[in-house]
């Protein structure tokens, strides 16, 4: 069989990396037993979904026997007045994972090119390598995207340049002056992909965001999601804002109903829900000048980050610090997957769950 496959499958299918979530609480209280555990992997937001979302989606439990709207009409309504946009400049999808994957199937041939920092969000070799393209890694330089050799990489094969702003699993950012320089160079046959999955944690006053790249530049696309700040993951919902020709061409390939009523009518809630987001901000900015404070009188190395997670380097195997937190119930994601072996990324937490991580890792770099 195993022969029959892979003279059948598609050959890109076995250069595929397969994508590496964070460990899910339940398996681990199935493989260890333990009862009591944190997650503190996969940047969710630890004060949990938006409160306007939930009571929406449990008023609209009774409606879930019906199709969902497959044009997302008031969902992107709500949307466009709170960014700014016209509708026809707006893509819902299943999560922004799902529109980048639309994204490439839309515009990329064998042989194209893609190009991103390394590391980066995996999804975008991992969509790029689906459909065949040649995939340029840029190193990052002082763990921040390298915008002049990405520039350099650009070829006549170049179509799509991904940039994640703040970077996962960094946190750094790119400065509006970083970018209106990196723009002015970029060919306008390249599309410049803006991943903003974190953007509102953003503390920086030197941030930009790439919706205001969208006037100027018609091959600028900006993804966004309600997974992470207004705490929707489970819902799958993320949206992109983009040239209306361009949404245009990818909702051509876009399945019917790809976003199910629960997830739209939630987001629509969360988008009101001033209160959570304020609170969602502070906790994060509180938990990220306690976090930094204990790594420091421990002597450790850590990345300033402007999202919800700080990556920083233990002095030891990721995979032996990994296993230990594990086994007292803390789950991190390791560094070695994004090519560093004694880094591990952590979600910043409530203050009971980052008090817990740290009294836990000072236990185990003592080992």
């Amino acid at each position: 069989m195993q022969d029959f496959i892979k003279r059948q499958a598609r050959p890109q299918i076995f250069n595929l990396k397969p994508y590496t979530p964070g460990k899910p609480v339940d398996e681990v209280k199935r493989e260890l037993g333990i009862e009591d555990i944190i997650k503190m992997a996969s940047n969710e937001n630890p004060l949990g979904p938006s409160p306007l979302a939930v009571q929406a989606v449990k008023e609209s439990l009774d409606s879930i026997h019906v199709y969902p709207d497959g044009n997302c009409f008031y969902l992107k309504q709500r949307l466009a007045d709170f960014l700014g946009v016209q509708t026809n400049q707006l893509l819902l999808g299943n999560g922004s994972d799902e529109l980048l994957k639309l994204l490439v199937e839309t515009f990329i041939n064998p042989e194209d090119e893609v190009i991103f920092a390394s590391p980066t969000f995996s999804e975008y070799e991992f969509t790029a390598t689906i459909m065949g393209a040649k995939c340029k890694a840029v190193p990052l330089l002082n763990f921040k995207h390298d915008l002049p050799a990405m520039l350099a990489a650009i070829g006549e094969q170049s179509k799509i340049i991904y940039l994640c702003n703040p970077n996962n699993p960094t946190g750094t950012i790119m400065t509006r002056a970083e970018m209106d320089g990196f723009m002015a160079r970029v060919p306008k046959d390249v599309l410049v992909v803006f991943d903003e999955a974190y953007f509102e944690y953003v503390e920086s006053p030197d941030f930009v965001q790439g919706v205001d790249y969208l006037s100027e530049y018609p091959n600028v696309i900006v993804s966004r999601t309600f997974s992470k700040i207004y705490g929707l993951a489970g819902l799958r919902i993320g949206y992109m804002l983009a040239h209306p020709e361009i949404v245009d061409a990818v909702k051509r390939i876009t399945e019917p109903f790809n976003v199910n009523h629960l997830a739209q009518v939630g987001a629509r809630a969360a988008l009101d829900d001033h209160q959570h987001l304020r609170a969602s901000r502070k906790i994060n900015a509180e938990g990220k000048v306690y976090l930094y404070r204990q790594l420091e009188e421990m002597g450790l190395k850590y990345v300033p980050s402007e999202a919800n997670f700080i990556f920083f380097d233990t002095g030891k195997d990721c995979q032996m610090v990994f296993r230990e937190l594990l086994s007292r119930g803390v789950i991190v994601r390791t560094g070695d997957i994004f090519g560093y072996p004694t880094y591990i990324r952590v979600t910043i937490g409530n203050p009971e769950q980052n008090e817990r991580f740290i009294k836990t890792l000072q236990e185990i770099l003592k080992i």
